[in-house]
C-alpha cells in the first residue's frame, strides 16, 4: 500500500507540473518590481530603449587619444594655450618611447660622448646629432627636452629612448614603455614643459673630443754588417 500511494503521489506532482504556466519576462519584471530594496523602496524595471537616442549631442567634449604605433609626419599640431609663443608646434613623430639607465651609464653613444643617465638626452633613430626633441606624454600631458646624442631604439613600435632623468620627468619609468608625441625645438621662443625655451638650450653640444691617433713610427734601419774574411 505504502508503494501505491508513493507512484500516486510522484504521478499527481508531475500532472501539476505540466499544468502550471511557463514564466513570461512580463512576470519576470514584476517579480523584480515588488522586490523591496533595503532602504524599502522597490525597484522599478528597466527601460528597453537607448540610454541616448540616435542623433542626440554627445554628454562628453573631451578629444579622444590616438595611440597610433610609430606614426611619423602626421602633420598635426599642438598648442599649449600660452599666448607670447610662436604659434603651435607640429608634430613630428608619434609612437613608443622607453628609456635606459644605469646599464649604459658611461659607454660611449653613436656620437662619441659618454651617456649620463643624468642628463637630459635622448636616441633617436634618423634625427641629426644635437636635435633638440620636446617630448609629449599622451598619457599625463607631461613634457621634457631632451638633446639627441645616441641612435636608437631598433625596436619595432618605438620611436625614442630617453635618459633615465629625462623619463623620470614625465612619469616613464614607472610603466616602462609610454606613448609619445614628438615636436623639434629649432627656433627661440617655442615653449616645452610650459616654459620658452632660450637661445642657450638651441645651441649645438660641444663636440666629444676624438681619439688622437698616432703616427706611424719610423722603421728602423738595419745596419749592413760585411762578411768576414777567411783567414
Amino acid at each position: 500500500m505504502r508503494g501505491l500511494r508513493a507512484v500516486a503521489v510522484a504521478v499527481s506532482c508531475v500532472l501539476a507540473g505540466c499544468t502550471m504556466p511557463p514564466a513570461t519576462q512580463d512576470n519576470k519584471d514584476a517579480d523584480t518590481a515588488a522586490t523591496p530594496t533595503a532602504s524599502g523602496k522597490r525597484l522599478q524595471p528597466l527601460g528597453r530603449g537607448l540610454a541616448v537616442p540616435p542623433g542626440a549631442a554627445p554628454r562628453s567634449a573631451v578629444p579622444s587619444v590616438r595611440y597610433d604605433l610609430a606614426v611619423s609626419g602626421t602633420g598635426e599640431s599642438f598648442d599649449d594655450g600660452v599666448p607670447g609663443d610662436n604659434g603651435p608646434r607640429e608634430i613630428f613623430e608619434r609612437g613608443g618611447a622607453s628609456w635606459y639607465g644605469i646599464q649604459f651609464h658611461q659607454r660611449k653613444t653613436a656620437n662619441g660622448e659618454r651617456f649620463d643617465m643624468g642628463a637630459m638626452t635622448a636616441a633617436h633613430k634618423t634625427l641629426p646629432f644635437n636635435t633638440r626633441v620636446c617630448v609629449r606624454s599622451l598619457v599625463n600631458g607631461s613634457e621634457v627636452l631632451v638633446r639627441v646624442n645616441d641612435r636608437g631604439p631598433f625596436t619595432p613600435g618605438r620611436i625614442i629612448d630617453l635618459s633615465r632623468a629625462a623619463a623620470d620627468r614625465i612619469g616613464l619609468t614607472s610603466m616602462g614603455i609610454k606613448q609619445v608625441a614628438l615636436s623639434v625645438i629649432d627656433h627661440e621662443g617655442m615653449r616645452c614643459g610650459g616654459e620658452a625655451v632660450a637661445a642657450d638650450d638651441l645651441q649645438a653640444a660641444p663636440e666629444a673630443p676624438t681619439a688622437r691617433v698616432r703616427a706611424p713610427a719610423p722603421a728602423r734601419k738595419r745596419a749592413v754588417v760585411p762578411p768576414r774574411k777567411r783567414r
